[in-house]
């Protein structure tokens, strides 16, 4: 299995510019996870090193192809007193694939609040059953789960559905996850381990509401866009938690959230993400 670093891996080609590291996966289409690390890595590594991201937004613009490296280009928008705001756009073949923009942010004081707590949930080492496993019992395609395998993090998932009909409640879904292979100490790479994590499993559930999984036969689905809010930095290769809600889906689209935790109970980050549904 790669090394976190290993997958997130640039090498600067020009100004500005950076050759990313070949994907883990094998499959058709790329980890939107991968983009989005990959992506962080290359505006950090523009940006003054006092400023940590708040936020980022993306659009997965076309399938990434897996067999070929991406190349990332970063536009210095804005370097404020305060903040600092880059653009990238990734391409491959000539095409873009893939775009983000993100914001940098000094640290500072304020008065701090959280609108809802971590749930109650059993701590991870009582948690056996993973993602993976859930993909096998659940998901059974040999391809999928092969990639999921193969990318640096592990997932346990603690409340997998086991019954798929038309619900018009469904529960938030719950997962401890983390990176399993060793992570530089630097805390931007942590940031890009929690980006990448973010995308992992998300917009999976959107099919829940209608009694369908993701890899049903009939049906075909991606992501289309992803927003991140990062509320501290926290370490990427320990247990976080990932509370996971279906916000909404309609008009061939599906909406969910996501509010990660550390194992403490500390928000770490919310995301959202909207994604393709065609039956």
């Amino acid at each position: 299995m790669p090394r976190f670093d290993d997958v997130i891996g640039l090498e600067h080609s020009a100004e500005d510019r950076f050759l990313g590291a070949k994907s883990p996966d094998q499959a058709e289409r790329m980890f939107g996870g991968f983009l989005i690390g990959q992506a962080l890595v290359a505006c950090q590594s523009t940006t003054e090193t006092d400023r940590s991201v708040h936020s980022l937004h993306c659009y997965f613009l076309r399938p990434g192809d897996t067999s070929e490296h991406v190349e990332y280009t970063v536009s210095r928008i804005r370097n404020g007193r305060s903040f600092s705001h880059r653009q990238v756009v990734a391409t491959q073949h000539g095409k873009d694939v893939f775009h983000m923009t993100c914001s940098f942010a000094i640290p500072s004081e304020s008065p701090t609040f959280v609108g809802g707590i971590a749930p109650s949930v059993p701590p991870p080492h009582e948690i056996d059953y993973t993602y993976a496993d859930f993909c096998r019992d659940q998901m059974p395609d040999p391809d999928y789960i092969r990639d999921v395998k193969n990318r640096p993090f592990e997932i346990k998932y603690i409340n997998p559905p086991t019954r798929f009909e038309p619900s018009d409640t469904l529960e938030n879904q719950l997962m401890w996850m983390r990176l399993n292979s060793e992570v530089s100490e630097n805390p931007h790479v942590h940031d890009a381990g929690v980006a990448y994590l973010s995308d992992s499993t998300l917009i999976d559930h959107i099919t829940l509401p209608h009694g369908k999984r993701w890899q049903d036969s009939d049906f075909d689905g991606t992501s289309l866009d992803h927003a991140m809010w990062f509320h501290q930095t926290v370490r990427a290769d320990e247990w976080l938690l990932f509370d996971q809600k279906v916000e909404w889906t309609g008009d061939g689209r599906g909406m969910a959230s996501g509010r990660i935790y550390t194992e403490s109970g500390a928000l770490a980050a919310t995301c959202m993400q909207e994604g393709l549904m065609r039956f």
